[in-house]
């Protein structure tokens, strides 16, 4: 099997090779929610919000462009 080859080249069964891989970026996502908690402290939607009108107002650079599809409300399923 073609994906037998991840784990065979690190020395570990293919299970094993995955498991690693979901704890790897099971501590990324960890570590960049703790991040933007330590960020946030402090700092209130207001301060956010005034540094956003900050912003300028212009069309997003190229492949900075929201994908097709893309709605606001697709955010309320966010959770940090």
């Amino acid at each position: 099997m073609k994906s037998d080859r991840f784990g065979q080249e690190d020395g570990v069964s293919l299970n094993q090779w995955i498991s690693s891989a979901v704890a790897q970026k099971v501590g990324a996502v960890e570590t960049a929610a703790e991040f933007f908690r330590r960020r946030a402290e402090g700092h209130t939607l207001d301060e956010l919000d005034a540094f956003l009108a900050s912003v300028p107002d212009r069309a997003p650079e190229p492949a900075d462009e929201l994908h097709e599809g893309w709605s606001q409300s697709s955010l309320t399923n966010f959770s940090p």
